[in-house]
């Protein structure tokens, strides 16, 4: 018989391995927990921005819309914030003449075979802004049938304190945008001339 029975007893004993097994287990599966609640508030907050993007984009492509810009962003803005109180929203809007002109740059005829606009080469200044750009788009909501990119970003801070745990940066950022033409409410202007790159 044991000099020590109730020590052998204790050795023996179960009670409470459950407590330990859980301690042990509880940051691990906290951990999991809030990764799942973030990833799933950035994919509901992505939805929302996208929804919101889409009722905007349409009422942006009207002839009256050009001067209530400020108020179709503020009707998202609100939305945003009614659902993610502290987000900052951005808005940019380009237009170009089709949506095949879409984020491309302008024109240019490379003689020099250097792969770049320069030396007097001649270039479509699309948006006649007298350069050639990357980007051949104009700022803002364009003029009839022009095709235009309306993209919003919304950046926040993370709802959940999974960044501090892990090394993730603090605050969301989320772009959405789409591309609709406006309406044909009268003919489409042409305003590209031939310009030279310097």
């Amino acid at each position: 018989m044991s000099a020590f029975p109730r020590l052998a007893a204790l050795a023996r004993s179960r009670d409470g391995a459950t407590v330990v097994e859980f301690a042990l287990i509880l940051p691990v599966l906290m951990t999991a927990l809030m990764g799942v609640f973030d990833i799933s508030y950035n994919m509901w907050a992505t939805t929302m921005l996208q929804g919101s993007l889409q009722q905007a984009a349409r009422a942006s492509t009207l002839e009256s819309a050009s001067g209530l810009t400020g108020t179709i962003d503020g009707k998202i803005t609100t939305r945003v914030h009614e659902l993610v109180p502290k987000a900052t929203v951005t808005f940019s809007r380009r237009a170009y003449a089709n949506f095949t002109n879409v984020g491309t740059a302008e024109d240019y005829t490379d003689t020099n075979n250097n792969g770049a606009c320069d030396a007097n080469e001649p270039f479509e200044d699309a948006n006649a802004n007298g350069a050639w750009d990357a980007d051949r788009g104009v700022n803002g909501v364009g003029g009839a049938r022009d095709a235009v990119l309306y993209k919003v970003t919304m950046s926040y801070p993370r709802a959940f304190p999974l960044a501090n745990l892990i090394g993730l940066s603090k605050t969301v950022s989320v772009t959405a945008s789409t591309v609709l033409r406006n309406q044909p409410f009268k003919l489409q202007e042409a305003s590209a001339k031939v310009g030279y790159c310097k």
